[in-house]
């Protein structure tokens, strides 16, 4: 009988041994332990994410993801760049090909649903650009005029909420969007202001129109999972820090978008 007890106590210790299942590890764990960081960034967003003459990733997001790298694990070299698009970034995310993401991506009631969302480092406006030899003064002077949107951003539903009268034309990267409007495609740009500035600077045949039609607040996303929440708690320390502290405004002034 003592054997059999014997036996059957150490069976039942081997099953509970091996239904313990591990606790999977969060995302800050996983950063710190690979020694890496990596961000899915804009790279046609002057200037928040652009390339530069030698082909190298600048901006106010780049800078800003090497300040939460150099916290994190320590340097801010130890970083990955993974550049992104409006209508594909939140996919890399989710899939786990990027940690979080810094690519001018604003605060919607939708986005929150599915995404965590830090502390926002950036306060944008949608508005248009247009070509300097077009007489109109706002939107509504676009009705069955075309006016372009990049996928996966939120100007296309505030045109057709406002202007339904617009014609759409939807493009995946701004580079495109641009290069349409320069030939003759459609009459103007939405999108956020910020962004817009980049394309009026180094082209003096465009032009920005004056009025802002949102308010889009630029946060840093991440996959809303429980895993997820030290690294939030994390990169909301630093955004506050840098706020507090006036870190955050200089950025901006670097990169000519202070507020």
């Amino acid at each position: 009988m003592k054997k059999l007890f014997l036996a059957l106590l150490i069976l039942c210790l081997f099953i509970c041994g091996c239904s313990k299942k591990e606790k999977p590890k969060d995302d800050l764990t996983k950063i710190t332990e690979r020694n890496e960081l990596i961000v899915g960034v804009r790279d046609d967003t002057m200037p928040f994410g652009f390339r530069d003459k030698t082909g190298n990733l600048v901006g106010l997001d780049i800078d800003l993801a090497k300040i939460i790298a150099k916290n994190v694990v320590g340097n801010e070299n130890k970083i990955k760049f993974v550049p992104v698009t409006a209508s594909n970034r939140i996919e890399k995310l989710s899939s786990g090909e990027v940690d979080i993401l810094i690519a001018t991506m604003s605060i919607t009631d939708q986005r929150q649903q599915i995404l965590y969302f830090s502390s926002p480092y950036y306060i944008a406006g949608q508005a248009i650009l247009t070509k300097k030899s077009n007489n109109a003064t706002g939107l509504r002077d676009f009705k069955g005029k075309k006016l372009i949107v990049v996928f996966g951003s939120t100007s296309e539903r505030n045109l057709k909420t406002n202007v339904p009268e617009v014609e759409v034309i939807g493009f995946k990267t701004y580079t495109e969007a641009y290069n349409a409007l320069k030939s003759g495609k459609a009459d103007g740009i939405v999108s956020d202001d910020t962004i817009l500035i980049g394309y009026a600077l180094n082209d003096t045949t465009l032009k920005i129109l004056p009025k802002r039609y949102s308010q889009e607040p630029y946060a840093i996303a991440f996959r809303k999972e429980k895993e997820s929440e030290r690294l939030l708690e994390r990169v909301n320390y630093i955004i506050d820090n840098m706020e507090s502290t006036g870190k955050l405004r200089k950025l901006q002034e670097k990169w000519g978008i202070k507020q």
